[in-house]
């Protein structure tokens, strides 16, 4: 059964270990940011910099694993029809509108969808950690610097994981306006067994 994270919200759920998550762009352009847990034991949890590491690349996408902060697969990527992932930029918070958006006022963001779908699972905020953002645009210049541009991803385009573990997986669908070309939209998800 799909279900839908509705735009500038998040959701958060178990994956048992061989089962697959299918997340869907539905209507094309709108980034989904994804953070794991080892479920017997939060303390684990998804790293950037391992798996940027142990796969020796930043382009994260089919065949490649998502790995923990211990050295443990936690996902594998068994398709991606859109192939362009981020896992370099931390999740939108609060502070982001205020310091890039020049916006002093409240504005959604995936880091408060994220720890707040996650309190459930007593996971603070202070546990979050970078995320790997579905659909998201990052690219990079020769001289490092980096820019958000719009997602590649067409409506119908998806990513389908399969668990190495047991996991608590949260979801997004992305509040930030660079990351989405302007617009926010749902994302959809779906848990096959």
């Amino acid at each position: 059964m799909i279900k839908v994270i509705e735009k500038q919200t998040g959701d958060s759920f178990v994956l048992k270990k061989g089962q697959k998550l299918k997340v869907i762009d539905p209507h094309g352009e709108q980034v989904s940011d994804m953070v794991l847990f080892n479920l017997e034991d939060t303390r684990e949890k998804i790293s950037s910099g391992k798996t940027l590491d142990f796969e020796e690349t930043i382009l994260i996408t089919k065949g490649n694993f998502l790995w923990s902060n211990r050295s443990h697969k936690m996902m594998e990527i068994l398709e991606d029809t859109n192939g362009r992932n981020d896992f370099l930029l931390a999740p939108c918070s609060p502070e982001t509108f205020q310091i890039m958006y020049n916006n002093p006022d409240y504005h959604p963001s995936c880091f408060e969808n994220l720890y707040t779908n996650l309190s459930a699972y007593d996971i603070t905020p202070d546990e979050v950690p970078t995320a790997f953002n579905i659909f998201m645009n990052v690219q990079f210049a020769t001289d490092g610097k980096l820019s958000v541009d719009p997602p590649l991803s067409k409506a119908g385009d998806y990513v389908l994981f399969q668990a190495e573990m047991d996991l608590i997986v949260a979801l997004t669908a992305c509040s930030a306006e660079d990351s989405n070309n302007g617009s926010f939209k749902p994302i959809n998800y779906e848990i096959i067994d």
